[in-house]
């Protein structure tokens, strides 16, 4: 039987979502701002959280219905069969977010939510659910689009960004997901060599390698699924065996570079964590100092940009500095950069053959591809 299900995201990533909902089974996909909808099975909602890279959250939508006051949003909370989810002795946790003029706070909205539960128990069975924000039985969201509320469970737990390799992260790290959305829609053949030069944390290149031997991004980690009323453990486990019987050998190069030691050390270590540090290599290498040829390769970076671009004595000649190796030192790569300094990107110099608008986080990002040729391309970047 299937139902469905909602895959929260980062803009700009949602396409890239939907063609990995479709790979895992999932069906009447939907592209939504931020988020994909679709209709799914048991195991398609446990593969969700297993398998989905460019996902934060996946929810079980289970009620919707309309408030005009905070009276019906009480109401229509409390007519919702609790008991078929959760017993009085068990926890809850209730976040939510808001887009109305009747609703204007998220966390008032999770308190009304929370209440209308806690009250149908204690009436019910004289005794009520505790609150525990850190490690619920059960995670219950509340989503409001203006007098719309949809109420959801929440399978994933904390963000399905958050892999568990990356214990140690230098300043500014790129997320995890973004990371693995940019690989994604960078359509990297996962055969040719890959290399992230101010790999920072490491990130980019632990997703490539992650990416390029089919290893299941939640396979280090426990979901909130895992504590619901109808959890399959048999069919978990039988999903978690196929999913390392799909992990495939990597013969190719992906490699990390960062100028601080401090940085490559903890790349490693998050390499480690995440079971692909004999597949990546990182080093100690300054990018602006390197004069080694390197050819035919997929370069994916994050520089380091300032939030001000009013410090042009540096912005501008570290931009520009990166399109001229890139030019020089780069024959026959394409180098995908993500910026969160949406003006400093242009000074790279080098004609972008992409450009995309992302947000990691709340920041606004720009990623452009530019592609150096070895010979004469028409509006393409030539060596």
């Amino acid at each position: 039987m299937t139902f469905p299900l909602v895959a929260t995201t980062l803009y700009g990533l949602e396409e890239v979502l939907a063609r990995e909902l479709s790979e895992i089974g999932a069906s009447d996909i939907v592209m939504l701002n931020r988020a994909v909808k679709y209709r799914g099975d048991l195991a398609v909602l446990y593969k969700s959280n297993l398998y989905l890279r460019t996902a934060l959250k996946v929810l079980k939508p289970i009620a919707e219905f309309k408030a005009r006051n905070e009276q019906e949003l009480y109401d229509g909370v409390k007519q919702i069969k609790w008991d078929e989810f959760i017993s009085p002795h068990h926890t809850i946790a209730v976040d939510g977010t808001t887009y109305s003029d009747t609703f204007k706070h998220s966390k008032y909205v999770a308190l009304k939510t929370k209440d209308a539960i806690v009250d149908q128990f204690r009436e019910k069975f004289n005794v009520r659910p505790s609150v525990d924000v850190d490690n619920p039985d059960l995670q219950v969201n509340m989503h409001i689009a203006e007098i719309l509320c949809t109420v959801s469970l929440d399978s994933s737990g904390s963000h399905l960004g958050k892999r568990g390799y990356r214990q140690e992260q230098v300043l500014a790290p790129i997320s995890e997901t973004m990371a693995a959305g940019i690989i994604l829609l960078s359509e990297w053949d996962k055969k040719s060599d890959f290399l992230d030069p101010m790999c920072g944390s490491g990130t980019f290149p632990i997703e490539a390698a992650m990416i390029a031997t089919n290893t299941a991004p939640g396979n280090l980690r426990h979901f909130a699924f895992e504590k619901w009323k109808d959890f399959d453990p048999a069919l978990w486990k039988s999903i978690k065996e196929e999913s390392e019987k799909r992990v495939i050998p990597f013969t190719g190069k992906i490699s990390g570079r960062d100028s601080d030691e401090m940085a490559v050390r903890i790349s490693r270590n998050n390499a480690a964590r995440a079971g692909v540090n004999s597949i990546v290599k990182f080093e100690i290498n300054d990018f602006f100092k390197n004069e080694a040829q390197t050819e035919n390769c997929l370069i994916v970076m994050n520089p380091p940009y300032g939030e001000r671009l009013n410090e042009e004595d540096e912005m501008i000649p570290f931009y520009k500095e990166i399109g001229t190796k890139l030019k020089h030192f780069y024959m026959g790569c394409d180098a995908w950069i993500i910026s969160g300094n949406t003006d400093a990107i242009k000074f790279v110099g080098l004609k972008p053959s992409r450009k995309l608008r992302l947000f990691n986080g709340p920041i606004e990002c720009k990623l452009h591809k530019f592609q150096m040729y070895r010979g004469s391309k028409r509006g393409g970047n030539e060596i």
